[in-house]
């Protein structure tokens, strides 16, 4: 009996840490020709905002904004 409350109890925690999760969903493709800037981010040691600002195929610009982990280099 015991075991089988263990059991339970195991499939209800993990019911619930995967109901709260947020889905990671897929990102469409870029249409990058040609980079115009990215944010340097070698001195943060954490996960900071970047941008990147970008021309696409048929010559117009973009600006993207995602967070990335610093380099952490220039510590």
């Amino acid at each position: 009996m015991k075991t089988l409350s263990s059991v339970l109890l195991a499939l209800t925690t993990t019911a619930v840490m995967a109901a709260e999760s947020t889905p990671v969903t897929p990102s469409p493709a870029l249409d990058i020709a040609r980079v115009i800037s990215v944010t340097d981010t070698s001195t943060a040691c954490d996960v900071v905002p970047a941008t990147m600002v970008y021309i696409d195929h048929q010559g117009e610009t973009h600006t993207l904004t995602y967070k990335v982990m610093g380099i952490c280099s220039g510590v």
